[in-house]
């Protein structure tokens, strides 16, 4: 297999400001988050955006912490969005096939895809 999944994470209660639900982090990856409306939803979807992070660091040269490295930046990522655009992301996700934080990442990557092509 070789994809290693073994990094350290925090999972917490969102609020219901924050719609609620769990939230996963990876202290290694500042920008590797997901969330699930429990527990186990949001580890599985962690598993989906650990490995997808890893991915696109290796699809771009970049280096990949090892478990317990101290990540490769500093700070972290967090987007509040309206609640219609959680739904509609949602339901999009659902459609794919995929968790939510894999079709967000997916966005991000072809945007920023995108911009790098113009310049």
């Amino acid at each position: 297999m070789g994809k290693r999944t073994d990094y350290p994470f925090e999972v917490r209660p969102l609020t219901a400001e924050e719609g609620g639900g769990f939230l996963i982090t990876y202290p290694d990856f500042s920008d590797c988050i997901a969330d699930g409306e429990t527990v186990e939803e949001a580890l599985e979807n962690g598993k989906d955006a650990l490995q997808a992070t890893i991915a696109a660091l290796k699809a771009k040269d970049l280096p990949v912490p090892a478990p317990n490295g101290g990540g490769v930046a500093s700070g972290k990522f967090v987007a509040r969005v309206p609640k219609t655009v959680h739904a509609r992301l949602t339901s999009r996700a659902r459609a794919e096939g995929v968790s939510l934080n894999t079709l967000v990442l997916a966005f991000i990557a072809e945007g920023l895809g995108r911009k790098e092509g113009r310049a």
